[in-house]
């Protein structure tokens, strides 16, 4: 499993880093936006452990509880 964080920016009016991260799983791509509270002069690694670690646990998700078309 392959993670991307892409266009971290910080939220003021939300006290939050916001971002895009991608995640390569058996060949598919999946994208989560997450966000991770905290203050603006917040370490950027530990910015991009959280957002990593939020994007892995809703890519975990039981892909029996999405609706398909």
């Amino acid at each position: 499993m392959a993670t991307e964080i892409k266009n971290i920016w910080y939220n003021p009016a939300t006290s939050a880093f916001e971002g895009r991260i991608d995640i390569t799983r058996k060949g598919k791509s999946f994208r989560y936006p997450c966000a991770v509270e905290g203050p603006m002069d917040m370490s950027p690694d530990e910015v991009q452990a959280r957002m990593a670690a939020q994007a892995k646990r809703m890519s975990d998700t039981d892909p029996a509880i999405f609706s398909h078309r």
